[in-house]
């Protein structure tokens, strides 16, 4: 018996980001929206706890224990008196070290599936209260949709969304570290006192009206100048996908993926041949978003 799990990527269409708190982290006002690319999770009844991986990148997913997916199986099973002996499986489709949680994902879809291949019937608080244990975007891979996300992320108020949005996301020739980014936007704000991070009232109206022009007048990233400031040649990235008739473009969280809304369908396939065609990106994608959380398959 095996349990297959699909979860999606992320797009934060605002990451605004407090000064540095005693414990290291952050306060955020970070607005989540999942869209159509996805990983998936299978697990398996093993003799021991084992992770393997296949996909784009695969090759930089760790597979010990410090993989999420692992992580969320080890908490799991002790909350349960389990053993955690299992196999977990990880097809990467979502960009590996590309801002867009899939690691993150990988902990979501792991911990719903071996909820419903052991059968431990863990309520949906609890499944949360693990997810925020494991990091900041895991409990936001569990639910999917649109959320805002507070605290240092993990704590969500699901959001409406009145209509689809297309993007177009292009991968970069490299990753970035979260820790990393993070680092550089404390040492860019030295000595700046950093206002109090909350969302945008005009963000939230776009995306529950389901209007794209309003929302990519409203999209922001406090990281970016700290991603590019890291990563320069993303200028030319978000320079060529607007260039290519995007209404927005904007480093996806810490990056490197950049992220670009488009204004229907059409014009995302435009924009990600022009990206590809611009030399300044390693491939691009293009997806719909809002898109369901961990859901078993």
């Amino acid at each position: 018996m095996s349990v297959t799990v699909r979860v999606p990527a992320k797009v934060n269409v605002q990451l605004a980001v407090g000064g540095a708190r005693p414990d290291g982290f952050h306060d955020l006002a970070n607005v989540f929206l999942a869209v159509g690319l996805y990983d998936e999770i299978t697990v398996t009844p093993a003799d021991e706890l084992r992770v393997t991986c296949s996909g784009p990148d695969a090759a930089q997913v760790p597979l010990d224990v410090t993989n999420l997916a692992a992580r969320a199986a080890l908490a799991l099973a002790e909350r349960h008196g389990l053993d955690a002996a299992v196999h977990i499986h990880i097809a990467k489709d979502i960009p590996v070290a590309g801002g867009m949680a899939g690691g993150s994902a990988d902990g979501a879809g792991a911990l719903v599936a071996c909820d419903a291949l052991w059968g431990t019937r863990a309520s949906r608080e609890e499944l949360l209260d693990i997810c925020a244990e494991l990091g900041s975007d895991v409990p936001f891979s569990l639910v999917g949709g649109a959320a805002l996300g507070t605290g240092r992320g993990e704590k969500l108020q699901v959001l409406e969304v009145g209509g689809n949005f297309h993007w177009v996301f292009a991968m970069a020739g490299r990753g970035l570290s979260t820790p990393a980014v993070f680092r550089e936007f404390d040492r860019l704000n030295e000595g700046v006192r950093i206002p109090e991070p909350v969302a945008s009232q005009d963000l939230l109206d776009a995306l529950a009206k389901g209007d794209a022009v309003a929302l990519a007048a409203a999209v922001s990233n406090d990281l970016q100048p700290a991603a590019l400031s890291l990563f320069p040649e993303l200028a030319r990235t978000l320079a060529a996908g607007r260039a290519a008739g995007a209404l927005a473009g904007l480093v996806s969280g810490s990056g490197p993926t950049t992220a670009f809304l488009a204004r229907d369908a059409a014009g995302a396939e435009k924009i990600a041949e022009a990206l590809v065609a611009s030399g300044t990106c390693r491939t691009a994608r293009v997806a719909v978003s809002p898109a369901p959380g961990a859901t078993v398959v």
